[in-house]
This record gives C-alpha cells, structure tokens and sequence, in this order.
C-alpha cells in the first residue's frame, strides 16, 4: 500500500517518527523526484533476532576482524554509499528530502549509522532508524565483499546487547533471507511493533566512540 505525498506537504523528523510508530515509511520514486510516498506493505519483511543466521564462511570473516566496524563515525557517507548507483541498480530512491530528513533525525538521535571500514577506506555500512524496542533498517552497501554483511552482524549483536525486540527489513531480498529475513503479514507486524515499542532499546549499550572485535560480536548473537 502507498500514498503520495504533496511535494509542498512538510515532514518533519517528529511527523516521520510518527509514521514509523503507525508502521508507514517514505519513498521517493527516484533520485530526481522532489515527492514522497508513504508505504505499508502488506508483508512485512523481519530479521527475528533470536534466529540470525551466520554463514560459517561470513562468520570467519568477522572472527578475522578483516574490517572495523564504527557507528555514527561517517552517517552522511553512509547515505551517499546507499544512494549512489550500482550494478543491477541504475536509480535509487533516496532523495534530497529523503537525505535530509534522516540527517536530522540522526541528529535527534533516532538515526545511526554502522560503517565497514578497510583502513582507511569506507568500504561498506548501513543506515536505519531507532524507536522504543524497534530497529528500522532503511539500506545497505558493499565496495567491498561481505563489508555491509559484516556491518549487519555487528548491527544485530548491538541490537540484542540493547535488548531491541525488533529488526524491521521493510522488505525481503533472497540476500536478507540468508540472514533469517522472513515475511509477515500487516496485522502481525503492527502487533509486533506495537510490543517492541514498549520497550526501550539502547543503541549505546555497546560503546560508540570504539569498536568492540568481531569475535565479541558473534558471541553476543550466540547468547542472544
């Protein structure tokens, strides 16, 4: 389901918390469409945390440490990372507005980013956004193999040491399916949301300001 925004309408970040505590989210049709539209799909896409999955091979890779892993170090270069074109995808849909909009909640604190570095190259991270017990993940990118993979699993480990309840997807890619992604209807997801938002995770129960190895990070999700 999806509705058009009026392009002179005004979301401001506390009308688009709103949004994500009512289970909606904005789109943009590409990067040149000044437009929003709002979006509730009829089924949901989740990664349930206490049954992530880890390829033994993803696995080693993390153990190794083969990148650091921040968060909220380089937000901004995130986003350009998740909105620059790649193979299979010549557009994207992330906006100025969508841009903006999410800068300033990650200024409010309820936007954070986990980058993949490779000295000191920005070599993959993600984005998403943070309410009650409810992690939204908004997108992802890789310049380098299994750099935003490694991102995610210390994503997840963050989010079980906060005691988050939910890690919303918006969608299902056979990518995220090897991670555990599965679908859920509407009514189920709100029922989902409505308990995590209860609750009240902490993005800093793991330290911000420096990285903690990928070995502490799969032991986290092992007793997750």
């Amino acid at each position: 389901m999806a509705s058009r925004d009026n392009v002179q309408a005004e979301i401001t970040p506390e009308v688009l918390l709103r949004a994500y505590a009512c289970g909606i989210f904005p789109m943009a049709e590409s990067a040149d469409d000044p437009t929003l539209f709002w979006v509730e799909p009829e089924q949901r896409g989740v990664i349930p945390l206490d049954r992530f999955h880890i390829a033994s091979r993803l696995a080693r890779t993390v153990r190794a440490d083969r990148f650091i892993v921040t968060v909220d170090r380089a937000f901004e270069s995130v986003i350009d990372g998740c909105s620059a074109p790649r193979m299979g995808r010549e557009n994207t849909w992330i906006n100025r507005r969508i841009r903006n909009l999410y800068t300033a909640l990650h200024r409010l604190g309820h936007c954070h980013s986990v980058e993949a570095w490779d000295g000191d190259e920005l070599a993959g991270g993600l984005y998403g956004v943070c309410l009650g017990g409810a992690f939204f993940g908004e997108s992802m990118f890789h310049r380098a193999r299994d750099a935003s993979k490694v991102a995610l699993v210390h994503l997840v480990a963050r989010l079980i040491a906060g005691g988050f309840v939910l890690l919303d997807t918006q969608f299902v890619t056979e990518h995220l399916r090897g991670f555990g992604a599965v679908e859920v209807p509407r009514r189920r997801y709100r029922t989902d949301l409505d308990v995590a938002l209860l609750h009240q995770g902490d993005f800093a129960a793991l330290p911000l300001d420096r990285s903690i190895s990928g070995a502490a990070a799969l032991e986290l999700i092992a007793r997750g």
